[in-house]
């Protein structure tokens, strides 16, 4: 995407992403109005700078994958290059330059001022063994918690060129225009991808995904945050995973949510910073699927 393409993309979501209204899941495009103390001209600027952020991080991302760089491996046995420290670099210094007051909450240097209001969550590339691997199912993550709730996410994946983002209450959009969920709500009809699952693989759930999967119209693994865009567009109908932490979903909760999907944990419990799986799909879908996996 072109600086002048990013411009367009950033006042294009300064129009769209800063009205607060949310829409009602199961009646789409109506608009539920509700009072909020955030002034409409901050949820702008906190939009305008995620944005520019996941400008300046996808420059130097692409900037490594298109050339040579070093891997390491991380205590926890994943890797790490230079890309994703550079990235976060770069995105909390637009941050934290914008908004000193602001705490960052990071993938790779952690966390800083965690406890204030505002609460930065970055992931610089969700999805490094796949950078390393030199195929472009990565992406970067930036979200805003205020007051322990999500507000704002933005999903840019550099080397598919695909950019997403949302406000509460203000909508989900890609570059084309606003998302919205798909209306399908049976396990028979839908099109369902599991992600991360090695852990519910070893749980009792294990036998219900098996159900579940039997009985659907269609199976993919996407994984990462395409299944979640898919989801968002109305291309994917839900989204199952079991190992993730919140840096890599935080953004995305926001965009799902707001494009008309729930999304919880397996337990049916909203985001936190300790979540560590998933449950999004359409609200009718979810209701069934939450049913399906808690009949073990």
């Amino acid at each position: 995407m072109s600086l002048v393409s990013w411009a367009v993309v950033v006042r294009h979501a300064s129009r769209m992403g800063g009205h607060f209204k949310i829409f009602n899941p199961t009646l789409k495009r109506q608009p539920i109005h509700f009072e909020n103390t955030m002034t409409e001209t901050q949820m702008k600027e906190f939009l305008a700078v995620a944005l520019q952020a996941a400008k300046s991080a996808r420059k130097l991302i692409l900037s490594y994958y298109n050339g040579e760089f070093d891997i390491e491996i991380k205590s926890d046995q994943t890797p790490v290059t230079v890309a994703d420290r550079g990235a976060e670099q770069v995105i909390r210094k637009t941050i934290q330059g914008a908004f000193p007051d602001h705490g960052i909450f990071g993938e790779e240097y952690g966390a800083e001022n965690k406890d204030t209001e505002y609460l930065w969550l970055v992931d610089p590339i969700d999805g490094t063994k796949s950078f390393v691997k030199r195929y472009g199912m990565f992406s970067t993550q930036i979200a805003l918690m205020h007051n322990g709730e999500l507000i704002l996410g933005v999903s840019c994946a550099p080397a598919m060129d695909e950019l997403v983002w949302a406000t509460r209450g203000g909508g989900a959009f890609n570059t084309k225009g606003p998302l919205n969920i798909s209306d399908v709500d049976t396990i028979n009809q839908a099109s369902i991808s599991t992600g991360n699952i090695q852990s519910l693989a070893a749980s009792k759930q294990w036998t219900a995904l098996g159900r579940i999967l039997a009985n659907t119209n269609r199976t993919r693994g996407y994984g990462d945050y395409y299944h979640y865009h898919r989801l968002a567009a109305g291309q994917l109908d839900a989204v199952i995973e079991s190992d993730v932490n919140i840096l890599d979903i935080a953004a995305l909760y926001v965009i799902v949510t707001e494009a008309g999907g729930l999304f919880t944990d397996l337990d049916g419990r909203a985001p936190n910073l300790d979540t560590c799986s998933v449950l999004a799909a359409t609200p009718g879908l979810h209701t069934a699927l939450s049913d399906e996996l808690n009949q073990v």
